[in-house]
């Protein structure tokens, strides 16, 4: 799987800008300072960020950027492609080119692997990021993590079947 610091980097520095936005526009420089990520990258990814219509910028003193829409309506895969940053896994990019121009036996399985990944990351909400940060439960997160937890669980129940 291949998620880039690009996309890390959106990800981090759009949810420092949510929560600081209630104050007004927020520089990047602010952001920059607070995440430790570069000012010249952060103008960057927030030129592509202005150009898919997720912040908006405001120009002069007292001057930064803003969320273009409310939390909840932008979904952690928005920021992620809009940085041109792709979630993919195959090694083909989706072509089927995998080997000397063919199929790979194992791009089905690296194919639904995009999907799970563009699923999930599509249902987490900006929002929901921010939540979880601040400590709330979040349906989604949460979700995802208890079936994880009950498949550990039925794991080890079997494992102490066996053993017993």
């Amino acid at each position: 799987m291949r998620l880039t610091t690009k996309g890390r980097f959106a990800v981090t520095a759009m949810v420092d800008l949510s929560m600081r936005q209630t104050r007004g526009p927020v520089t990047l420089a602010a952001i920059s300072e607070r995440q430790h990520i570069s000012l010249s990258y952060l103008e960057q990814l927030f030129g592509k960020l202005r150009r898919a219509k997720l912040v908006t910028s405001v120009r002069g003193p007292g001057g930064g950027y803003c969320l273009a829409r409310p939390t909840g309506g932008i979904s952690v895969a928005q920021i992620i492609t809009a940085v041109d940053e792709p979630i993919d896994a195959t090694q083909c990019g989706g072509k089927e080119n995998c080997i000397d121009d063919r199929r790979c036996v194992t791009h089905d399985l690296w194919a639904t692997l995009n999907e799970k990944m563009n699923d999930y990351l599509s249902s987490v909400s900006l929002a929901d990021v921010v939540s979880h940060g601040q400590g709330k439960q979040v349906q989604v997160i949460k979700d995802f993590r208890g079936r994880e937890n009950q498949a550990a669980k039925a794991t080890q129940a079997s494992a102490d079947k066996v053993a017993a």
